[in-house]
């Protein structure tokens, strides 16, 4: 089972993007998403200085075209992954990467979602001097503790020895000065307290864009940063990553969910590291490759290869799956279960897991062709549960 991950703000460097853009069809794909942003992506990852790139207007763009663009050297054709892909998973501002490697969104409306995300959160940074420090090590519940304490947030939930803390300056501050026990404080790259109620006003400008945006269904499992849920809608998909830009991220269940799954690989998109670092402490015996520069290219293939098994949801266009969002036990609802139709949004049960009672609905309903589970059944992340034929389709 191969996943493919994208990463989030401050995994930018310096000159990061001088190595692949030696080619010109990755240089004139990176002009092209240049003209959606607004930006000049190739003269910011190549000689723009941290400083610069640490703006969120510009690493926001940055980011995700450098991971859109490789994604395409890795997989010339993208139908390609739907035959190796697993799943797809975005920390942050990867998540709209990820839409779009999922097929839920273009490229082209992730372009134009990110540059106003950015620009917004720029300036909902702009009105609270603010920031975000990395928590390394420490007693989890010491720490999460030590922010309660001086008002901060647990912004990102990475896993294991790894949180970050979000607030103003002076809340930071005040953690540095009296840091949790045993744990290493690192002050991030970024310009604001992202995912927290600081960044609440970026959410109705993002918000009211993505209401003109046309989605489709994953034809890969998108696992979710606000509770590591498989999402098989798409209005679902875009509607969580604009929620998500003022609540924390939880990776640390997005990693528990790439567990259930049974991941073997895991891939990391360029600027790589950040994550397939988290993933060799929480994940142990899970084979991680981060994608850092062109000349990787041929390993890179050769380790989809290895791990890739193809996305677990069967797609055509003339069927509907409704499909698990956690790993649980299916309890069918029996109104659902003695009909040959159903309306869209109708319930079809529940899954209950460790942590929770998870409502399953028939999102666009349709005629029922086979069930393909039964009540009580255990079932995985992203597994069909129901298979559905459109209404009034042949």
């Amino acid at each position: 089972m191969l996943v493919i991950v994208a990463p989030g703000q401050g995994a930018q460097s310096p000159g990061f993007l001088a190595p692949w853009l030696e080619d010109d069809v990755f240089a004139s794909r990176l002009h092209w998403l240049s003209t959606v942003a607004g930006l000049d992506l190739a003269h910011h990852g190549t000689v723009s200085d941290a400083e610069t790139i640490r703006d969120t207007r510009i690493a926001q763009p940055l980011l995700l075209a450098t991971c859109l663009v490789a994604t395409l050297e890795l997989f010339p054709h993208p139908t390609d992954g739907f035959s190796h892909v697993g799943a797809v998973a975005g920390h942050s501002v990867g998540e709209l990467a990820a839409a779009v490697g999922s097929r839920s969104i273009t490229a082209e409306q992730a372009m134009v979602l990110v540059r106003e995300r950015g620009n917004a959160m720029a300036d909902a940074a702009a009105a609270t001097p603010t920031g975000m420090t990395a928590v390394l090590g420490g007693e989890r519940d010491d720490v999460l503790a030590t922010l309660t304490r001086h008002g901060l947030v647990a912004a990102n939930d990475n896993g294991p020895g790894q949180v970050v803390a979000a607030g103003t300056l002076e809340q930071l501050a005040a953690l540095a000065a009296d840091p949790p026990t045993k744990a290493r404080l690192i002050p991030l790259p970024v310009a604001g307290a992202f995912h927290t109620e600081h960044m609440a006003p970026a959410v109705g400008h993002v918000a009211k864009l993505a209401m003109s945006v046309s989605t489709h269904d994953p034809r890969i499992p998108f696992i979710s940063n606000r509770d590591g849920q498989v999402i098989h809608d798409g209005r679902e998909v875009l509607r969580r990553i604009v929620g998500q830009i003022s609540h924390p991220v939880r990776w640390d269940l997005c990693l528990d969910t790439m567990e259930d799954l049974g991941v073997t690989g895991i891939l990391e998109m360029p600027p790589a590291g950040t994550l397939t670092g988290i993933a060799k402490r929480a994940l142990k015996g899970v084979e991680t490759f981060a994608l850092k520069t062109p000349d990787q290219l041929d390993d890179a293939r050769a380790f989809v290869a290895k791990h890739g098994e193809g996305s677990l949801i069967d797609v055509t266009p003339t069927w509907r799956m409704v499909v698990s969002p956690v790993k649980g036990t299916f309890h069918v609802d029996e109104e659902a279960a003695s009909s040959d139709e159903l309306a869209a949004g109708v319930r079809i049960g529940e899954v209950s897991s460790l942590r929770d009672r998870i409502n399953v609905s028939a999102t666009h309903g349709g005629q029922v062709m086979e069930w393909l589970v039964e009540d009580g059944d255990p079932v995985a992340p992203g597994q069909p549960l129901l298979r559905l034929h459109p209404m009034g389709a042949e």
